[in-house]
Order: structure tokens, then C-alpha cells, then sequence
């Protein structure tokens, strides 16, 4: 499987509820380095997975509506603890949306196999939600 990763930051606010979560709990801010990895089994016919310029415009668009936003004021989190793995698989979903919509270009939207999303909190601590783009 041959894969490539892009990344991108973003910095948010937002407070999750629950006695586990301890400080957390209080509003907070977190900046995240976002990766997003792309595999497919074979190269395209220019001998890549996907245009790297194009998969960081994606993951930047898809990362847009959350950056320096408290996402304890949007509607699609509402009543949602907003944690790390919960935003991987809401980044995964949108950029997913956009592969299938042809945002790669190419036949990657139907040759990428799979996408994985790692959201770093530090240098000691992240998440990461993977999963097929089809089926």
C-alpha cells in the first residue's frame, strides 16, 4: 500500500463534559497539527497516491469552519463532548466527502483505499481515526 500524509494546525476552543475529563471540563484552548494520510494499493499514472498541493487545499478547506472557533457553539457538536478522537472522525467524514466529490482530481476518488486522520494535542499525546473511503 503506498500512502501520503499532509498536515495543516488549527487552533480551537471548546470545554467537555464529564468528572473524567477533570480542568478540562472549563473552557480551554487546544491547537492541533492535523495529519491526513492517503493509501491506495498503486501508484496513479504520474507515479503518485494523490496531488500533495491538492490534498493540503482539501484538509485546509475541511479544517476552515472549526479553526479559532469555541465548538462548544456549533450546532453539529451540540451535545457532543468534542474530544480528540470525536473531531478525527468528523475531519475524516469531511475529507472523505471531498475525495468522493473529485477534489483530488484524477482517479484518486475512486483509487484511494483508505484515510486516516491523527490529531496531535503535543508531541506525547494524539488520536487517530482510520477507515476505507469505500464500502
Amino acid at each position: 500500500m503506498y500512502c501520503v500524509t499532509v498536515r495543516d494546525s488549527m487552533m480551537i476552543a471548546h470545554s467537555l463534559r464529564g468528572a473524567v475529563f477533570g480542568p478540562a471540563q472549563r473552557l480551554h484552548g487546544a491547537t492541533y497539527v492535523v495529519e491526513i494520510t492517503l493509501c491506495r494499493p498503486d501508484l496513479d499514472e504520474n507515479g503518485i497516491v494523490a496531488d500533495i498541493g491538492r490534498a493540503a487545499a482539501l484538509l485546509r478547506d475541511v479544517l476552515a469552519p472549526y479553526a479559532y472557533r469555541n465548538l462548544d457553539d456549533l450546532p453539529e457538536f451540540s451535545g457532543r463532548n468534542t474530544t480528540t478522537e470525536i473531531l478525527a472522525k468528523t475531519i475524516f467524514e469531511r475529507y472523505a466527502d471531498g475525495v468522493r466529490a473529485g477534489r483530488l482530481d484524477g482517479d484518486s476518488g475512486t483509487a484511494i483505499a483508505s484515510i486516516a486522520v491523527t490529531l496531535r494535542e503535543n508531541p506525547d499525546a494524539w488520536a487517530r481515526y482510520e477507515a476505507a473511503l469505500h464500502g
